[in-house]
């Protein structure tokens, strides 16, 4: 049965999204409790009626136990929500800007353009005076313009389309990744070349209040906006020729939508590093469920993809007792298995047919 046929009518659909926000829900609490120390449902519940709705009394929990939940394990389960939501948003997004399955948040460049960035602050000092966060902004920032340039490369001689863009964040992409590793080969600092991996790997270990006020609003926005353009995500699959007659000029868009991605990127980037992988594999999962239409994928791609990374922060922490593997480490080890037995047994159109 292909894909288009599994979730068909759309009360099936319908329960299908009941079902993942249920699933999300209880997979938000339940990592929660998950850790080194052991914690109830009850407490969270008491805990977070407390801090959000200034409703409830939590005297009666130890002050060790609400700073474990309200100020390290639900700052980093959140962030993980979001980081999902915005890695399989991205990932929709870039496959349908570039017309490419293949199109992941990173193909144009942003990946290593944030990965130079991070390098050039923590091997070089660049950007220290950004404060103790200068990071992840240097690591935002560099992700950001090399997203600037991929376009003004794509515009060289001509009007952009999905291939040059496609072309320009390859050479942007190399171009970054030669620059990092130069810094990294020829440097003495063994500590710094620690961090520079650890970080490159990903890691919720940072998630804090004050950086979560300013990503939640930005991923929110930007999921908002990007479910409006379920029609054009569409039209963009069928090619420039073919948007053309039906009105719609794509180079625009796709500059705009671009722009989106950098935006959003780079603030996941400033928050948990290097993520891979995830806007690539959620993406076929979710068509091999719903099909291609934008409609249903958006949704779907945005539930499914905060699911995984929380699990993924979960089994980075209790994986190895007393320490914490990087989540990077994680979704390359489950997904790339996962990824090749759904392309071995099962296949879907693109979209565009």
């Amino acid at each position: 049965m292909k894909s288009e046929k599994i979730l068909n009518s759309h009360v099936k659909f319908a329960s299908f999204i009941l079902v993942l926000i249920v699933v999300l829900i209880f997979t938000f609490f339940y990592s929660i409790t998950m850790g080194s120390v052991d914690i109830s449902v009850n407490e969270i519940g008491k805990i977070i009626a407390n801090k959000v709705f200034r409703q409830g009394i939590i005297d009666d929990i130890p002050r060790s136990i609400q700073d474990i939940i309200w100020e390290i394990r639900l700052p980093r389960i959140v962030l993980a929500l979001f980081t999902g939501i915005g890695l399989s948003i991205s990932g929709v997004i870039m496959q349908a800007i570039v017309k490419n399955p293949l199109a992941d948040p990173y193909i144009l460049g942003i990946s290593s353009g944030a990965s130079l960035g991070a390098t050039l602050a923590i091997m070089l000092g660049v950007g220290a005076f950004f404060g103790s966060n200068f990071v992840g902004v240097s690591a935002f920032l560099m992700a950001f313009l090399v997203s600037l340039m991929v376009l003004a490369l794509a515009n060289v001689r001509g009007k952009s389309d999905a291939i040059r863009l496609l072309l320009s964040g390859m050479a942007m992409n190399t171009m970054c990744s030669a620059i990092s590793s130069f810094i990294i080969y020829t440097s003495s600092d063994r500590e710094g070349m620690r961090t520079v991996a650890f970080w490159l790997m990903g890691s919720f270990s940072g998630a804090n209040w004050n950086n979560l006020k300013l990503l939640m609003p930005v991923i929110l926005m930007a999921l908002v906006f990007f479910l409006t353009q379920k029609r054009t995500l569409n039209v963009m699959l069928l090619g420039d020729e073919v948007a053309v007659t039906l009105g719609k000029k794509l180079t625009a868009i796709r500059h705009l939508y671009l722009l989106l991605i950098s935006a959003m990127m780079g603030f996941l980037v400033f928050n948990a590093g290097i993520i891979g992988f995830v806007g690539l594999i959620m993406p076929h999962l979710t068509r091999l469920i719903v099909g291609t239409d934008h409609n249903r994928v958006l949704p779907t791609v945005a539930l499914l993809g905060a699911i995984l990374l929380i699990w993924a922060d979960v089994i980075s922490r209790i994986i190895i007792t007393g320490s914490e593997l990087p989540v990077g480490i994680i979704i390359s080890l489950v997904g790339a298995p996962c990824f090749i037995y759904l392309m071995i047994k099962s296949s879907y159109g693109f979209g565009g047919a």
